[in-house]
């Protein structure tokens, strides 16, 4: 399988963009939106990480529950598929989910359903995979 995020719009506080999985024979099989902070160059905790490939691994934690971890981000650690909502929900991770809706009526577009998008994810995703965000 194949999955990429492609960001389809920089703003002063968020980064928004769309997460598809391809399987092998490149047919889309998912896809949802993405959610992360904006990109202020790979600072840590405010920034969304750059483009690049990177390898993903299924994870759990006491805090996030079944997530995916984003591992060989250049100087950055820790870096997360998690559930969430808010730009304010985030240190440097990424949020998915179904749609992409103002919540909260503070004028920032938040993700719906992310808890039923990262059910799908982690049911659909092998344990370990390759990450291609543009």
């Amino acid at each position: 399988m194949k999955v990429n995020i492609t960001r389809t719009k920089y703003q002063h506080r968020q980064t928004l963009g769309e997460l598809v999985v391809l399987n092998d024979k490149g047919q889309k099989v998912f896809n949802c939106k993405t959610l992360e902070l904006p990109d202020l160059n790979n600072k840590r905790k405010v920034s969304c990480i750059p483009k690049g490939t990177y390898t993903v691994v299924k994870r759990k934690s006491p805090k996030y529950g079944s997530h995916f971890h984003i591992t060989n981000v250049p100087n950055r650690d820790m870096i997360l598929i998690h559930l969430g909502n808010y730009f304010t929900d985030i240190l440097g991770c990424v949020l998915v989910g179904k749609a992409l809706t103002d919540l909260n009526k503070d004028g920032y577009h938040d993700v719906t359903s992310s808890k039923d998008t990262m059910k799908s994810l982690l049911g659909l995703l092998p344990d370990e995979f390759e990450l291609k965000v543009e």
